[in-house]
């Protein structure tokens, strides 16, 4: 027969004197810091504070940011921020959030500018902190990668409207920088569609790319590239990207039409290279091969290059009508001259880590618009961005050398930012104690030093 201990009663009172939620908190205050994020909103939104306003618009912006990074999903979540103003110090009503915000959604163009423009200036900061940890320190392309996704609105918000998967809401055009594999991810621009917005529309596309150029440190702006499904092989957008001058690198997915498939019957065998798996090893059961010389590429851009590969679906997997001979085929077009063709496809594939970042996104306030008119929730995805910038920044500057430089914010949450401290007053100083059993404790306070021990803009 067996027994089961019970689990002795516990006996909860409400009179803990210091005592801090939320600790982790610091690790984002401290990035806030660093990077200038804080008073560049201040600089940028001044024109949107009434006279005699005690709360600096800038600061209700960040707050909101830090509220969706620590797991907040409406503005009504800021109270969390709110009860610990020994923290994160004074923090606005709600009313008066509110109205902040339907401020900069009378005046959505210069709000979105001005909030865009301290983005930027905080990325350079952070780039230029990280050294050879930024994106394209070493030289290398940076992937910009570019896909859209459905956020379900739940009620009749404005411009809501059905979607190609037969759900209702909006479906906003990402584009992410990559950190690359021993990284995450931040965003550069989330670009607010109605849910029947066109995959292949290549004016969406291209504005969506602009503002992600817009984001990236001057001297870098030359060094990308630019990644998307086929939902950007259009011939407006290639053009563009490919416009004399713009010196912009692509790798884009590019529709599997019935001449390439004759195309793809008329390779002889030992055209096919054997394709790369992830970790860039030789993969069996999968082969690339170029096609630019058998297809016909009028009208397209000059020095485009059509790539196409070849694999055994895996057991199970249900064929397409594109499928031939039992094989699957995707195709990608780029300009890139130089490389093998398995690594110039490897490259191209990896864009599929946009998927992690967009399920990032979503968990730090994209799942659900909670606004009810448009250029409201143009505002709310901004600062969705920040605070996916907030994280991600906050990984590459003090988790570099750590598996938590990998972490999703789910994680974050519950190892880094939820964890319990007390607050202690002495000597003029306050001390933030942390829980001495808590695993992690050790990994915060070795990030949180190292973020002090950075300088802020001066």
């Amino acid at each position: 027969m067996k027994t089961i201990a019970s689990q002795r009663k516990i006996v909860v009172s409400a009179d803990g004197p210091g005592l801090v939620s939320q600790a982790g908190g610091m690790l984002l205050l401290e990035t806030l810091r660093v990077t200038g994020l804080g008073r560049e909103l201040s600089a940028q939104l001044e024109r949107w504070r009434p006279s005699r306003a005690v709360h600096d618009p800038g600061k209700v912006i960040a707050d909101l940011a830090l509220t969706l990074a620590l797991g907040g999903d409406c503005l009504a979540d800021i109270a969390m921020l709110r009860a610990q103003p020994e923290v994160f110090g004074p923090i606005a009503s709600d009313p008066t959030v509110s109205r902040l915000i339907d401020r900069l959604a009378a005046d959505p163009v210069r709000a979105l500018r001005a909030i865009r423009a301290a983005r930027a200036a905080a990325r350079q900061r952070a780039w230029t902190l990280a050294g050879t940890g930024a994106p394209g320190a070493d030289g290398e392309l940076i992937p910009i990668d570019i896909d859209a996704t459905i956020v379900i609105a739940h009620s009749d918000k404005d411009q809501a409207a059905p979607t190609w998967k037969k759900t209702f809401g909006f479906r906003p055009l990402t584009v992410f920088a990559d950190h690359g594999a021993g990284g995450g991810g931040e965003p550069l621009a989330l670009l607010l569609r109605p849910g029947n917005a066109g995959s292949n529309t290549a004016a969406d596309h291209i504005d969506a790319t602009r503002l992600a150029v817009a984001q990236l440190p001057k001297q870098q702006r030359r060094q990308v590239l630019i990644r998307a499904d086929s939902g950007g092989g259009t011939h407006e957008f290639l053009s563009w990207l490919s416009r004399p001058g713009r010196r912009l690198s692509y790798s884009i997915g590019f529709t599997l039409t019935e001449e390439i498939q004759q195309a793809i019957l008329a390779l002889p065998q030992q055209a096919w290279t054997p394709a790369y798996d992830a970790e860039g090893q030789v993969r069996p059961g999968a082969w690339v091969a170029e096609l630019t010389g058998l297809v016909k590429l009028e009208g397209w851009p000059k020095g485009m290059r059509l790539i196409v590969r070849k694999e055994r679906p895996h057991p199970g997997a249900q064929l397409r009508f594109t499928d031939i001979d039992g094989h699957r085929f995707t195709c990608f077009v780029t300009n890139t001259r130089r490389g093998q063709l398995a690594d110039l496809e490897l490259r191209h594939r990896r864009r599929a880590r946009c998927e992690d970042r967009i399920r990032s996104a979503k968990d730090t306030g994209l799942r659900n618009l909670p606004l009810h008119d448009f250029t409201q929730n143009q505002i709310w995805t901004e600062i969705v961005a920040l605070a996916c910038e907030l994280i991600a920044w906050m990984q590459m500057l003090a988790l570099h050398e750590t598996p938590a430089r990998r972490y999703e914010p789910k994680r974050l949450r519950l190892r880094l930012f939820a964890v319990a401290a007390r607050l202690v007053r002495g000597g003029r100083r306050l001390r933030l104690r942390l829980a001495a059993s808590w695993p992690w404790a050790g990994q915060l306070l070795a990030a949180i030093t190292r973020l002090q021990a950075l300088p802020a803009p001066t």
